[in-house]
């Protein structure tokens, strides 16, 4: 018989990269929109690292419902940069490399400036600060060292509509989550020459246990009503939009921010 010789068209890295699975870093990972975001990388089959901060038993229920086999759990407060860097350092130890980070961790706390006290508004952009945006900021440092250039890593931070609609109850979440749409548009332009894509998704609210005190109270139906489909988001649809912004296919998305409100808040 003839013999058949195959010739690949792609480079060997893309090559090996769209072949093997990736390894994706979710922080807070542990519960609502992280376990929904790892559900869906999972079933692409994908191999997830799960961070979480204080609730080993939520992360290892997480790790222990994913599709294949293979994700692991890994612990960090992300107030503190040593403690990151140990976390990340365990996900490259047992996978070798990051090629996505999800940068979902986030912390909202009620700090209206007209009724805290001088040193509860302290705390309180201490810790929201210190999560949603410095945190962010180190395992994403951490998390460069060990992905792949000139191939398909990608970074997508969770941001909010509160970045631009402003948050007058919790101020620091809402300059946090703009600050980190800044963040992302600056390593957009930073890692652009080594194929690495950063997006930003900015959802409203969202159906997870976070938002249950609000959504199953008083205020649920005006929250819904912020919507013209009279509904929150649901953790999945979210899922679905960062595993887009995720994908080889996204790069020329690159320092956009999706806004994913349900036409809940609307701008230019």
């Amino acid at each position: 018989p003839a013999e058949v010789i195959v010739v690949s068209l792609l480079p060997t890295d893309q090559y090996s990269t769209s072949m093997r699975k990736r390894t994706v870093l979710i922080t807070g990972g542990s519960r609502g929109i992280g376990s929904a975001i790892a559900r869906e990388f999972a079933t692409a089959g994908d191999r997830i690292a799960i961070h979480y901060v204080s609730s080993q038993a939520d992360a290892q229920s997480v790790v222990n419902s994913l599709s294949g086999s293979g994700h692991l759990s890994a612990q960090a407060d992300l107030r503190d940069p040593e403690a990151i860097r140990a976390m990340v350092d365990r996900v490259v130890q047992e996978f070798g490399q990051i090629d996505v980070l999800i940068n979902n961790a986030g912390v909202f706390t009620d700090h209206p400036i007209e009724s805290t006290s001088y040193e509860e508004w302290q705390a309180a952009w201490e810790q929201v600060v210190g999560v949603n945006l410095i945190g962010a900021a180190n395992v994403t440092w951490c998390a460069l060292q060990h992905m792949p250039k000139y191939s398909t890593s990608r970074i997508v931070n969770i941001g909010s509509r509160g970045a631009f609609r402003g948050e007058p109850v919790s101020p620091a979440y809402g300059a946090s989550k703009a600050a980190i749409v800044a963040f992302g548009q600056s390593l957009a332009k930073a890692l652009a020459p080594f194929n690495i894509g950063v997006t930003t998704l900015a959802p409203g609210f969202v159906e997870t246990e976070m938002a249950a005190r609000l959504l199953d109270g008083a205020d649920g139906d005006g929250i819904r009503a912020q919507s013209p489909f009279n509904r929150v988001a649901k953790p999945e649809e979210l899922a679905k939009a960062v595993y887009f912004l995720a994908s080889p296919d996204s790069e020329w998305a690159s320092g956009a921010v999706l806004d994913f409100n349900g036409a809940s808040y609307l701008r230019m």
